[in-house]
């Protein structure tokens, strides 16, 4: 569902440019919104999603498709964490829908959808596993990197169940907003992958902003 965004970009309390291939690191406490910003188009950001107070607790796929009864996310989708609770609301989307199911690039699957000599390039995995490295503050490891939402990705379902991944649906300057319900560790990788059609193999930087609620 298309729902455009009351917030000005000149009253966020934090605005970065994160450059595709690298991620983006952060509490957003809770009644923050989150914005995340296709700047040129069809780009893709692999996000996961931690409670601050226990990292142990996080985004939950299956209980955030259930709960709606949608394998997309779109404005008014409730975030469901893995102990049932909710995490973000989105409260605004100007691209329509996002990803669920496509999971992170990593290099097997770079070597499984598309060539063995695709092994070594960067891929989503890769910035999260430096992420948690680089941070240590956050108390993460690799075993803490499960599922995922892929922002604007186009990851269609076709009538046998099996996934596909065709061209964005996104444009220069779409964005989805969350509001978070409680103090969240965000952590996207600003996916650098060549090979997929998703990003008209071109990536592209998106940028992340945050708002402090309004009194």
């Amino acid at each position: 569902m298309i729902t455009e965004s009351t917030l000005k970009a000149e009253e966020a309390v934090l605005h970065q440019t994160v450059p595709a291939g690298e991620y983006w690191m952060q509490v957003v406490k809770k009644d923050q919104t989150l914005r995340i910003l296709d700047q040129q188009g069809n780009q893709a950001a692999d996000s996961l999603f931690y409670s601050a107070s226990d990292p142990a607790e996080r985004y939950s796929a299956v209980d955030t498709i259930r709960e709606q009864g949608n394998v997309y996310l779109s404005a008014g989708t409730r975030l469901i964490s893995t102990e049932g609770n909710v995490m973000l609301q989105i409260t605004a989307d100007t691209c329509g829908r996002h990803d669920t199911l496509g999971g992170a690039c990593a290099a097997e699957s770079n070597t499984v959808r598309y060539a063995l000599g695709k092994k070594t390039m960067h891929n989503c995995r890769d910035s999260w596993l430096l992420a948690v490295t680089e941070n240590p503050q956050f108390g993460l490891s690799k075993r803490d990197l499960t599922h995922n939402i892929n922002f604007f990705m186009n990851v269609p379902i076709t009538p046998e169940g099996g996934l596909t991944f065709e061209d964005g649906i996104s444009d220069a300057g779409k964005y989805v907003e969350m509001r978070a319900e409680m103090d969240v560790i965000v952590l996207i990788s600003n996916c650098p992958q060549l090979n997929n059609p998703c990003n008209a193999y071109n990536p592209t930087p998106v940028e992340v902003l945050v708002w402090d609620p309004v009194d």
